[in-house]
């Protein structure tokens, strides 16, 4: 049996400049737990020049329509990298699919109204199946390049040299050219909330999470502006994803699926609040968001919806909620996450798990189908990657994923930054509005604050 190729390299405790190696090659993707910036993630995941590349391209209305057509092309796709290997040495990533689904993805696992345009390129998904990783894992502080065997000689020998050279890359700074600009006015979030106050009042539904996006001209290259942003807010779910026409930068803090071993997690966060100038200030913030009874209960609505969503895959009574309510702070904010598992039934594969739980209920509402119906009414365009998953599905079976909120996508010479929090009966349209500014308000001035472009030569 062909084995898996495994190379020792030294630890890298910030793994961004091994990653900046591959950033010239097709599709580089990085997962990304914010070393040193962060110590909640364990590993960091990067690869490129995929062996296939699946994306689920639309316009006004969706390629697929209400089936699961490209959740099976990649299942398919997933047993083209063969042979099947033992995971033995207890890896996350052994060759797989690396990617983002995005939230319009879920336009083919529900009926779902169609109102908002889709005025961004960015396609509603894209998956690369990749035979080689570079993993980093924080906890044992150790770097492994990871190559599947079916991996191309090659393309192998290419990497150990990238990886081997460490070349400094020509530096093209990032900047904004306008602010940012919600495509809400002040009176149209107003007018959205009161309707999902209506909405509530008549029983449709007990919880919806409304958004907004903000938009602002720049130039430059994203991923100088993924680096400020991971220093400025770092967190355990991040990620980059370089596209011909379009990039990802995602700051998530929040994991949505992970699957090891037949053992599934969610950890749902609802439940927001800044951080305090000084420690006194910061710790009376958090035992106030601890003790808010609209936050627990808002956070409460979204394990019940979560432990039904798992209820679809997972062996009946093996559902428990691990967690709830516990506080964990990050850079800019403090939040209450909960986590709730289970036990995946015999025959269920990860990719069946994500089919059956997409979207995330943290960023939909409940109940889920009809909180996704009064979105697309009311939010003035289509979220594309926001609020959908980026992460990995290694062959061997195991998942990781985040909810992708915290993240922007710069295309055509534009960045899109989107904020949203969950309303429910009885919460307040000023709070809700400023906790959507306090969730990118750190976010918006690390690049605000970017340098201009350095002069280019004539």
């Amino acid at each position: 049996m062909r084995q898996l190729v495994i190379e020792e390299l030294s630890y890298a405790v910030d793994s961004a400049p091994l990653f900046e190696q591959m950033l010239d090659l097709e599709l580089p993707i990085y997962l990304d737990s914010s070393r040193p910036y962060s110590t909640r993630g364990r590993y960091d995941i990067f690869s490129a020049d995929p062996v296939k590349i699946l994306s689920n391209k639309s316009t006004g209305s969706c390629t697929y329509e209400n089936n699961l057509t490209f959740f099976h092309e990649l299942d398919e796709a997933l047993k083209e990298l063969t042979p099947r290997i033992d995971n033995d040495h207890h890896l996350p990533f052994v060759g797989g699919a690396l990617g983002y689904f995005g939230y319009d993805l879920g336009r083919q696992l529900e009926q779902l109204p169609q109102r908002a345009p889709k005025d961004l390129q960015l396609d509603d998904s894209c998956i690369g199946i990749y035979s080689w990783a570079v993993i980093v894992d924080h906890r044992q502080q150790r770097t492994l390049l990871v190559a599947h065997p079916c991996t191309d000689g090659a393309r192998l020998n290419d990497v150990r040299a990238r990886l081997k050279s460490l070349k400094a890359k020509p530096e093209t700074r990032f900047r904004l050219n306008s602010t940012f600009q919600s495509n809400m006015s002040r009176q149209d979030y107003t007018n959205a909330f009161e309707k999902v106050q209506q909405y509530i009042i008549a029983g449709d539904c007990y919880q919806i999470n409304l958004a907004q996006r903000f938009s602002a001209a720049c130039e430059g290259d994203p991923w100088q502006a993924y680096l400020s942003l991971r220093e400025a807010a770092a967190a355990p779910f991040s990620g980059y994803i370089k596209m011909p026409s379009s990039s990802i930068l995602s700051l998530s803090p929040e994991r949505f699926l992970h699957a090891h071993n037949q053992r599934v997690s969610t950890s749902p966060i609802k439940g927001t609040i800044a951080r305090g100038k000084d420690k006194k200030s910061d710790m009376a913030l958090a035992a106030q968001l601890l003790s808010s009874s609209k936050d627990r209960a808002e956070n409460l609505m979204i394990v019940d919806l979560l432990r039904n969503d798992l209820g679809k895959a997972c062996v009946p009574g093996s559902i428990q909620v691990d967690e709830l309510f516990q506080l964990q702070s990050f850079q800019t904010v403090h939040h209450l996450v909960s986590t709730i598992s289970g036990q995946l039934l015999d025959g269920i594969e990860p990719l069946d798990l994500l089919a059956r739980c997409f979207p995330g209920g943290s960023i939909t509402g409940a109940p889920k189908v009809r909180a996704m119906e009064i979105i697309e009414e009311l939010e003035p365009c289509r979220r594309g990657v926001y609020c959908g998953s980026l992460g990995y599905i290694s062959c061997d079976g195991q998942m990781d994923t985040n909810i992708a909120i915290r993240t922007m996508v710069c295309e055509d010479q534009q960045i899109h930054c989107w904020a949203g929090g969950g309303i429910v009966a009885d919460s307040n349209c000023d709070s809700e509005y400023q906790e959507c500014m306090t969730k990118i308000d750190k976010l918006l001035a690390a690049l605000e604050s970017q340098p201009p472009p350095l002069p280019t030569a004539n």
